[in-house]
């Protein structure tokens, strides 16, 4: 029987990272730096592309901001020094200073103020893939799970009053549910809901006003006792601009992080003195919300490796489909085979290495490759293909097209 320490052991994302050539590091590039291998670039970029086009459907506008600012931004933002000792060290150009960007919400605001904005225009949701860069501490960083540089599905909405960006705070969960029912991950389960507050005493960490904490925290406590959610309230936990609903999952060593975050903010419109022109016709200081829906993109491949255990769904799977001709003289067929399923935008893979047929079925499964495809003479002379599906076992025989619509009918589905 299995015991616990072997169970983590096995699902453990650096060594399944490894062992299905996802990603790597260098202490040549520098600690913390993931390095993507293809595989690994092609898990990204599904997961980019998924959340992304949820996020458009949901109507966010995506922009692209640059990975640099002056230091001026994060000085006007207030993160400098709150976040100081996590930032890179300025990069000093033409005698101005420069940081590699922490966080994206600067930039969203800076764009925001690019035009003068109606009522009628708001909620507006920005939404960025951004690429940040933190200096975590050496004895903090831990596989994809904590890196120095990630990629965060980050968005700000801008709104017009309260009650509306506590709707959007709502409408920013429900995405965040949905998004982990695609990853079939259940609340109370395989994550949690924290409300994470501020402390009123430190004023060195937090941004001070009493007032604008108390009703932050009560509004974004009466919203998840209105949804029914189970939460923990946690003291200190907040950002320093204001209360925020994290979601918490352990990764298979048992120690916690937060995958996903809402954040409530009334410090930054203040601060980057970003308004809307209302229906009477004067300016009104906005409303912002802070999320993330998909989290970091490093850290949830790390909870899906886990939670997988690097068996990942079709839609998800780095090598969909892996091509097996059993002699050299099926080979013909096989790679016209491969060639159809990638026109069909199925990710395909032809072994035509000199080996045994079991050798490759076993290679195949050691991958967690979903499908495997088996090209003999029967195969050669009928014109079909002979599937294993790596969960259901032995399919039997089928064309290329009733594959191609099962498969995609599969990918389609997420299931």
């Amino acid at each position: 029987m299995e015991n616990t320490n072997d169970k983590e052991v096995s699902r453990d994302h650096k060594r399944l990272g490894r062992e299905l050539e996802l990603f790597t590091f260098s202490d040549t590039v520098g600690k913390g730096l993931p390095l993507w291998l293809p595989k690994g670039a092609t898990l990204r970029r599904e997961l980019e592309r998924f959340i992304v086009d949820e996020e458009i459907r949901r109507g966010y506008l995506h922009v692209r901001t640059p990975d640099i600012a002056k230091l001026e931004l994060y000085k006007k933002s207030g993160h400098y020094p709150h976040y100081k000792d996590s930032m890179y060290a300025p990069i000093v150009i033409d005698e101005d200073e420069f940081m590699l960007r922490p966080m994206t919400c600067p930039h969203h605001f800076e764009l925001y103020l690019s035009k003068p904005h109606s009522y009628r225009e708001l909620p507006m949701r920005i939404a960025e893939l951004a690429q940040l860069y933190r200096y975590e501490q050496s004895g903090e960083l831990m596989g994809l799970q904590r890196v120095r540089t990630f990629c965060l599905a980050d968005a700000h909405i801008i709104c017009a009053n309260e009650e509306q960006a506590v709707e959007e705070i709502g409408k920013a969960l429900d995405l965040i549910e949905y998004v982990t029912s695609v990853f079939n991950l259940k609340l109370d389960v395989d994550y949690r809901y924290r409300l994470s507050l501020g402390d009123r005493a430190n004023t060195e960490k937090y941004y001070k006003n009493d007032e604008a904490w108390e009703k932050g925290e009560d509004l974004l406590r009466k919203l998840m006792q209105k949804r029914g959610s189970n939460f923990e309230e946690a003291k200190d936990e907040a950002a320093f601009y204001g209360p925020k609903i994290d979601i918490q999952m352990k990764n298979v060593n048992g120690k916690e992080d937060t995958a996903f975050t809402v954040q409530y903010d009334f410090c930054m419109p203040g601060r980057f003195n970003l308004t809307y022109v209302g229906e009477d016709g004067k300016d009104h200081e906005c409303f912002v919300v802070h999320r993330s829906s998909i989290g970091a993109i490093e850290r949830s491949i790390a909870f899906l490796i886990e939670k997988y255990a690097g068996t990942f769904p079709l839609w998800l799977s780095p090598v969909q489909v892996k091509v097996l001709p059993v002699r050299e003289k099926h080979n013909d067929y096989a790679r016209e085979v491969t060639e159809f399923l990638k026109e069909h935008t199925i990710r395909a893979e032809l072994d035509e290495r000199d080996q045994n047929l079991g050798t490759k079925i076993h290679d195949a499964k050691s991958n967690k490759i979903p499908y495997s495809i088996v090209i003999g003479d029967k195969e050669v002379e009928s014109k079909k293909v002979t599937v294993e599906s790596r969960d259901k076992g032995k399919l039997g025989e089928m064309t290329r097209e009733e594959l191609v619509e099962k498969l995609l009918q599969e990918i389609r589905n997420k299931s």
